[in-house]
């Protein structure tokens, strides 16, 4: 008997639910199957230094199969559509009676399932899926009414409710159990688009990120509280991109952090417990993405939210995509993204406000610019941070909180040291003038002039956000 493991976004041998079962399953032989879908990917406005990121894990994961005796087809098709005859086909080649996936939870990924457990029925052929992205399934943690939760903090406490008595269960890695039993293809060449980012900054593998997670919270989780907020410092644990592909698990980076907490999700070191409280928010946000489907579908989690009239204005967008809106902190965060697909989480929520709410410019421009350039894109993380920051997803606090650029810059950067980093023109000048956007000696160095006055466009927002949402601003 044969067993096929199809890897998606769970490039990983270490607690990998669908693996481990079908390990641990009566198969005498076990498989494993990646397709690249190049047309899907583009039309999903994934980031040319994700996939070199993926295309690089990817390659380090057959390795790492191949040990275990474990072949490892990768395919290229155009797009989801073509993957369930393909598989189909696969199985009956290599005589297998099972495939076992890890549940994605988008709605084409949905759909795509759908259809492939429906073409592998036909043919006779097991479908076993299993929920491993999330700390809690989607579907577990519901209101007392059994509604899907829209807000954060009721949601955390029913999570940690259910984590208090239902411990983490973590698949280790898995033993080498017999020889490789067939010579795999080669990889195929890389069949996406490439950047400019340096493979340094991400380097790929299981052990690459493992290493991340140690050295962050032997060195680092303890400050996390008190230097997260400042980009200028590498305060963060940086596993958002190994987290995107599942090159690590949630599980493994939880489990990490409680064992410097004894044990603890909420108490003890304040670092730890905030750090704990993002890995919630990532559950949330692929909760509201299996139970909300509209915000896959480039629609608002707010209905109401849809009556927003959008300025739809192209020279302040790409203003604002190539580092050039006269605020050094958003222009400095936005030449980050562009260097390294990364961006600070502090700097997401500074510049998707400014462009919501002080450009009054549709969010969906900004989510679809993020993804396009971020090496840990993800859906779910992405729309989910993107609709609380222009108030038309899950933050319950009201629509007329605004995050000052300069404000957010006198906070966090004062000295302007990370600004400098990403505007060289700007190093010789003051922090102090980093901090007036339009001073003389910031226009004299070539930097631009603001192309908004904050106040006049927080008067705007509110206005417009009022009118919308049925409210006086």
């Amino acid at each position: 008997m044969t067993a096929l493991v199809w890897f998606r976004s769970d490039l990983r041998v270490d607690d990998n639910s669908a693996l481990h079962a079908a390990l641990t399953g009566v198969h005498e032989r076990v498989g494993a199957v990646f397709y690249a879908t190049p047309r899907q990917w583009r039309e999903h406005d994934m980031a040319p230094v994700k996939g070199e990121f993926l295309w690089r894990n990817l390659a380090q994961l057959r390795d790492t199969l191949q040990a275990l005796g474990i072949p490892l087809w990768v395919r290229v098709v155009p797009r989801f559509a073509a993957i369930a005859k393909d598989i189909t086909r696969l199985a009956k080649e290599q005589q297998c009676q099972t495939i076992y996936a890890n549940r994605e939870y988008a709605v084409n990924e949905a759909r795509r399932d759908e259809a492939v457990a429906a073409a592998l029925a036909r043919a006779g052929i097991h479908w076993r899926v299993f929920d491993d992205a999330t700390l809690l399934p989607p579907g577990s943690v519901l209101t007392r009414q059994g509604q899907p939760f829209r807000v954060f903090t009721p949601f955390k406490r029913a999570a940690l409710e259910r984590l208090s008595v239902s411990p983490l269960q973590l698949y280790g890695k898995p033993r080498r159990k017999r020889d490789l039993w067939l010579e795999p293809p080669p990889l195929p060449a890389y069949p996406y688009e490439t950047s400019n980012v340096p493979e340094s900054l991400w380097p790929a593998g299981e052990l690459a990120a493992a290493r991340r997670l140690q050295r962050f919270v032997e060195s680092d989780i303890d400050r996390y509280a008190r230097r997260r907020d400042l980009p200028e410092l590498d305060g963060t644990s940086q596993l958002s991109p190994y987290l995107a592909l599942g090159v690590i698990s949630v599980r493994r980076c939880a489990e990490a952090a409680l064992a410097t907490n004894t044990g603890q999700w909420q108490g003890g070191a304040e670092g730890v417990s905030i750090w704990l409280n993002e890995l919630l928010w990532r559950d949330f946000y692929q909760h509201v993405l299996a139970e909300f489907p509209r915000v896959s579908m480039n629609r608002a989690m707010r209905p109401e939210s849809e009556n927003v009239r959008w300025r739809y204005d192209e020279k302040d967008f790409v203003a604002w995509c190539a580092g050039e809106t006269g605020f050094p902190l958003v222009d400095a965060a936005m030449r980050q993204l562009l260097a390294t697909g990364w961006m600070h989480n502090r700097l997401r929520m500074v510049t998707a406000m400014f462009l919501s709410k002080y450009l009054l410019l549709d969010w969906r421009w900004g989510e679809r610019h993020f993804m396009r350039h971020l090496v840990d894109g993800d859906l779910a993380a992405n729309n989910g941070g993107w609709q609380w920051s222009a108030s038309t997803g899950t933050d319950a606090a009201p629509y007329f909180r605004l995050l000052n650029p300069v404000r957010q810059a006198e906070r966090f950067d004062p000295d302007g040291t990370f600004c400098k980093r990403f505007l060289p023109q700007l190093r010789g000048l003051s922090g102090k003038t980093l901090l007036q956007p339009g001073h003389p000696d910031l226009l004299a160095s070539g930097y631009p002039a603001p192309i908004v006055d904050l106040k006049v466009a927080r008067g705007r927002a509110l206005e417009v956000f009022g009118r919308a949402m049925g409210r006086s601003g």
